[in-house]
């Protein structure tokens, strides 16, 4: 009998340069909310509770707003980022001829 384990992403996200790479990746995708499970992943991998104090948000706010289909404010949306110890920056889009 095989034994399954259920996968974590936050499990593996144990540097800054993985948790960039990650976040890039999911901010890449069309899906909004897979950016925003992105960083419920890395916040889970840090820590909700220190998460929350770094914010000044409630971990109950917090929750909601890295919720699948939650439409977060995008301050909110920064704040969480700069907690996290990453920010976002933008570069011209690749346009096929």
């Amino acid at each position: 009998m095989k034994k399954t384990v259920v996968f974590d992403a936050a499990d593996y996200l144990d540097s800054e340069e993985v948790i960039a790479e990650y976040l890039n990746v999911a901010l890449a995708s069309e899906h909004p909310d897979l950016f925003l499970q992105a960083i419920a992943d890395v916040a889970k991998a840090r820590g909700m509770a220190q998460l929350a104090k770094d914010t000044g948000l409630g971990r109950e706010s917090l929750y909601k707003a890295l919720a699948p289909g939650a439409k977060p404010r995008y301050d909110t949306v920064l704040k969480l980022l700069r907690a996290l110890g990453v920010e976002m920056h933008m570069s011209p889009a690749v346009r096929e001829a």
